[in-house]
């Protein structure tokens, strides 16, 4: 269980960097990435294409963080089966009374003979 929630985050990390630096590398008013490469038309030589996958990796990548995330609150919100159940504790009961038996249990048959 712990090596597949290290796995999750260590996959949730490197999404998240991934989304990080394809975010950065766009522009908000449309440039960013392609202009860059392709001057400042946006139509010259295919340079929307690269807008059009920052976008879908954007999408990509954030979804792909979100799924992962309710991955590992799935496999680790579930209790093990190793666990082992909690014990109540029980009162006990008040000893029996005794009764007003007598004390020795002895028969007379048993008491020895007193020797003279």
């Amino acid at each position: 269980m712990d090596t597949i929630f290290i796995l999750l985050m260590i996959l949730i990390m490197i999404a998240s960097v991934l989304l990080v630096i394809v975010v950065m590398a766009q522009n908000p008013k449309g440039g960013g990435l392609s202009s860059t490469f392709g001057g400042a038309s946006s139509a010259q030589f295919g340079v929307q294409r690269t807008n059009d996958f920052m976008e879908k990796a954007t999408w990509t990548l954030g979804a792909t963080i979100i799924v992962l995330i309710l991955i590992s609150v799935v496999v680790t919100g579930k209790p093990s089966a190793t666990t082992a159940p909690v014990k109540v504790p029980t009162q006990k009961e008040a000893p029996a009374k005794q009764s007003s038996a007598p004390a020795s249990t002895t028969t007379p048959a048993q008491t020895p003979a007193p020797t003279k």
